[in-house]
């Protein structure tokens, strides 16, 4: 009974377990707001725990609830489900099998860490002071689940007390920690800028008005906004990922189209930026005799660890992994969706080292050859989730 074995002990002993369903979901990746298999395998695992399981939740959600022997609070464990459309190009025994999809992020590896965290509070049910909430999300890469799945009211009924998740990390070796309090994830907002001049023959561009030469003016001058409006000690992020205009060479085409990134860590610079960038923007296309028009779209918000929380983790990792172990990380700018969790309740997301260059499993997240010593990580994973749960609800574990 693993029950009776060290929670640490026990996460490795089911080890072998969590690797099987990591790789029989990395087979079979599916992407956002379609985890349909995903889903009924997540349901299915729940439920041979004995754990009451809720499905369809915000589209493909599921939420297993588990209540403990003795009362007290409520701790919300998340894992997100969905893959990328890219295609794989490892040559595995376990790679995918849907063509142009892959689990090129770890999501396969983040759901396999809680359905072992499920299996071993389970097996310690009584042992259990108040209520653990398993909450496995849709579409983290796209439209994101976590706000849908609140709004669905997973964090209500029992009111959640305090929220975590971990993401697997590429950039810190294997049987390593990284944890990071405050701001550790960037907020994420899209800007799609339209530019409109006036088309005509490349060899008379004087009678015409060209879009594209307005666009070039506007990407430097876009630069400048980082540079020389922001206040350097906050970190801001403008990219301009995709240029799309015209079709041949000798036509000066009619529009211009920018679709440009923004990452903020703050709300004040999140705010001048989103009023900046139209306003930039529509100046110099005036100038030029042009005229711009830009669609912003605000999307995922700065990702937040509460300080006390994150204090939490650091001392079951110190416990799971070793003080050397335990890697205190720089905020980063790429977003996540798990922030909305952490709005609404106090938490922390963290991070489990996977990379083993002795295994060439180096490749970075979203690369077609990303794949992670799973052997290694998953059985840290388990182990840390699984004790910060019970550190919080019952003050050890």
């Amino acid at each position: 009974m693993i029950a009776k074995l060290p929670l640490a002990e026990a996460a490795w002993e089911i080890g072998p377990q969590v690797v099987a369903d990591r790789r029989y979901l990395h087979q079979h990746p599916e992407l956002g707001m379609q985890e349909e298999n995903t889903a009924r395998f997540v349901a299915e695992k729940l439920r041979s725990f004995g754990i009451e399981t809720s499905t369809g939740i915000a589209t493909t959600g599921v939420v297993g609830l588990l209540r403990g022997g003795r009362p007290g609070k409520t701790v919300l464990l998340r894992a997100d489900m969905d893959a990328l459309p890219i295609e794989e190009l490892n040559d595995v025994p376990y790679k995918s099998q849907t063509p142009g999809v892959m689990h090129a992020c770890g999501h396969d590896a983040h759901t396999a860490i809680l359905l072992g965290v499920a299996h071993l509070l389970a097996d310690r049910k009584d042992e259990i002071h108040g209520t653990v909430k398993f909450t496995f999300q849709p579409a983290e890469e796209s439209v994101g689940g976590a706000e849908p799945m609140i709004a669905a009211g997973v964090m209500e009924n029992p009111q959640v007390d305090a929220a975590f998740g971990v993401h697997i990390a590429q950039d810190i070796p294997v049987g390593s920690i990284g944890v990071c309090a405050g701001p550790a994830n960037a907020a994420v907002d899209e800007a799609v800028i339209t530019i409109t001049g006036l088309g005509g023959h490349a060899a008379r561009p004087h009678v015409a008005i060209d879009p594209i030469v307005i666009a070039g003016q506007a990407i430097v001058a876009l630069q400048t906004l980082v540079s020389r409006e922001i206040n350097p000690l906050r970190p801001a992020v403008v990219t301009v990922g995709a240029l799309h205009a015209g079709t041949v060479s000798n036509i000066i085409p009619e529009e211009c189209q920018l679709r440009v990134t923004i990452r903020t860590t703050d709300e004040e610079t999140r705010k001048l930026l989103s009023e900046r960038i139209p306003a930039l923007v529509a100046g110099i296309a005036t100038a030029m005799r042009g005229t711009a028009e830009t669609q912003y779209t605000f999307g995922y918000p700065v990702l937040v660890n509460d300080p006390a929380m994150t204090d939490l983790v650091r001392a079951v990792a110190r416990e799971v992994v070793g003080p050397d172990k335990v890697v205190e990380r720089e905020p980063g700018m790429g977003a996540e969706d798990m922030a909305y969790f952490l709005q609404a309740a106090p938490g922390c997301f963290f991070r489990i080292g996977s990379r083993n260059p002795e295994r060439g499993l180096v490749h970075g997240h979203h690369h077609p050859r990303f794949d992670i010593d799973d052997e290694g990580a998953l059985p840290v994973g388990v182990a840390a989730v699984a004790a910060v749960a019970l550190r919080f609800l019952n003050g050890a574990d």
